[in-house]
């Protein structure tokens, strides 16, 4: 029987689909050898699932790097480690199969972040355990045996550490392949494959190793197998994303604590110092007062009509952030994230709760980041915060202020840049781009249905280093649950999503660019 995730009855279809019950929005079953190479790779995915991939533990990276050398091998790839230190990088290339054709990148990551065991609702993060939700909304677990059954139930869920991130879309490409295979065909591009080993550290090192092997890397065009569907769980494309710049803001008041009884309304408090210097950069609205932080950025008609499109339930957004009003810096939340971001994330001044003293404080601190989009480089916000900080009558400072410093300004303040990185740089690719097409067409004749197209996601992903490597254009598939709690405890992969991405991925494969 063809895998179908789709209820047969139009008014239990509604209802589901009503319920946020149902996989991808495409009603075909897949194909019977989309549906048995997915089934056989869960065993695979399985044991992969058993390695641990911690970014910072190199003998965890060479381990995941040899199991998937030899997974690509298997399916005739030519595999090469690339040098990284002691957390190699993995290349796979599959042989051409004509001239003339276009070359595709694929690029996912094998490492993971760290776990904490205990705050896991199983016996290991890296042991795959099939859970299946009940009625009170907690997750039971069943005998991982019933996974590899005929007809495992799409909502069943697989948890364990990267089991959605990034593990699962890696497998569910194997599997993809496989199943192309079977059906006699060839991919209609040529392949290229890049696991990198430090995503989950920034990928520092990227574009170094990219830079390296250029002519073996080069490509017509890089997918993005990471992060998570849009909510929906419409098939989704992805054609940017944020950069992220950070700084450390320091306002200073006397030399050192002083009474808050003996020299309250004598000595200027440096917490509130700060709290009005902060205030001037934010309005109410949200939006940045920074003078220039926007030039630049503006949206043509079909940039417009396709955030509009983004199906976005923003009151079950609100619900969800536990907030009663959105900021007002787009018109809505996908136009919001087409701006930078001035965001606190981070405040502190003495102490407080039990810690807390009668004192005027010496200084507070405030850890600031900035997402920059295309428009607004990070080394022109760094400069418009810098002269806005001045221009609210503060004297910058490299450290602690001299003796000299403090006699001369009333207020000092130091403002140390975090430093920008291409890993942490905006990107983003033109939605008419020709990638961009192929990949919606592959979509289509997947789902028959457009899928979900974000103009650029609000967090930051390494992919700028890629870009500015390469130079070639760029789209994010993700193919996971967007509620698969990535990076924390409890991570999971919904069984749907997975045979579901294993069809949209022959189908892409298929497709010729």
């Amino acid at each position: 029987m063809a895998w179908s995730f789709r209820p047969r009855v139009p008014a239990l279809i509604l209802g589901l689909a009503a319920a946020g019950l149902l996989s991808a929005a495409g009603a075909a079953p897949l194909a019977d050898t989309t549906r048995q190479a997915a089934r056989a790779s869960l065993h695979e995915w399985v044991e992969v699932l058993a390695l641990p991939n911690d970014a910072n533990v190199p003998a965890d990276i060479q381990k995941n790097v040899a199991w998937f050398a030899k997974a690509f091998e298997r399916r005739g790839f030519e595999v090469r480690q690339l040098a990284n230190g002691d957390k190699p990088m993995l290349m796979a290339t599959l042989p051409s199969a004509g001239p003339g054709r276009k070359t595709v990148l694929f690029y996912a990551h094998l490492d993971g972040q760290a776990v904490k065991p205990e705050e896991w609702q199983q016996a290991s993060p890296w042991q795959a355990t099939l859970k299946q939700r009940q009625p009170d909304g907690r997750w039971a677990a069943l005998p991982l045996e019933q996974l590899y059954g005929e007809q495992p139930d799409p909502q069943w869920r697989v948890f364990a550490r990267s089991s959605s991130d990034d593990k699962a879309p890696i497998v569910m490409l194997l599997a993809a392949l496989d199943a192309l295979k079977a059906q006699g065909k060839q991919p209609g591009v040529d392949i290229k494959v890049l696991l990198d080993s430090e995503e989950e550290k920034g990928s520092p090192t990227l574009g170094r190793v990219i830079g390296e092997n250029l002519g073996a890397l080069k490509s017509d065009a890089m997918v993005v197998l990471d992060g998570p569907m849009h909510a929906s769980n419409r098939p989704t494309l992805v054609f940017g994303n944020r950069g992220i710049a950070q700084a450390t803001l320091t306002v200073y008041g006397a030399s050192q604590e002083l009474h808050s009884g003996h020299y309250g309304n004598y000595a200027a408090n440096p917490a509130q110092t700060l709290a009005r210097l902060l205030t001037s950069m934010k309005g109410d609205d949200g939006k940045v007062l920074i003078q220039g932080y926007y030039d630049g950025i503006e949206f043509d008609a079909q940039a417009r009509e396709v955030m509009q499109a983004v199906p976005d339930d923003e009151a079950a957004l609100r619900k969800r952030l536990g907030i009663a009003k959105a900021e007002t810096v787009g018109r809505n939340y996908q136009e919001s994230m087409q701006y930078p971001s001035l965001n606190v994330r981070g405040l502190q001044s003495a102490e407080v709760g039990s810690k807390a003293r009668t004192v005027v404080p010496s200084v507070a601190v405030a850890e600031i980041d900035m997402r920059t989009v295309p428009e607004t480089p990070p080394e022109r916000l760094e400069k418009l915060l810098r002269t806005h900080i001045e221009a609210q009558g503060f004297h910058l400072v490299d450290g602690p202020p001299t003796a000299e410093q403090r006699a001369s300004h009333p207020r000092l303040a130091t403002l140390k840049l975090g430093g920008v990185s291409a890993s942490g740089s905006a990107v983003r690719t033109p939605l008419d781009a020709p990638v961009g097409q192929w990949l919606r067409k592959g979509m289509n004749k997947a789902w028959d249905s457009d899928p979900v197209q974000i103009r650029m996601m609000g967090g930051t992903v390494p992919t700028g280093a890629a870009v500015q490597a390469l130079k070639i254009p760029f789209v994010i598939v993700p193919l996971v649950n967007a509620d698969n709690n990535q990076h924390s405890f409890d991570e999971n992969m919904r069984l749907g999503n997975y045979f579901d991405g294993v069809h949209s991925l022959v189908h892409l494969l298929a497709e010729p660019f």
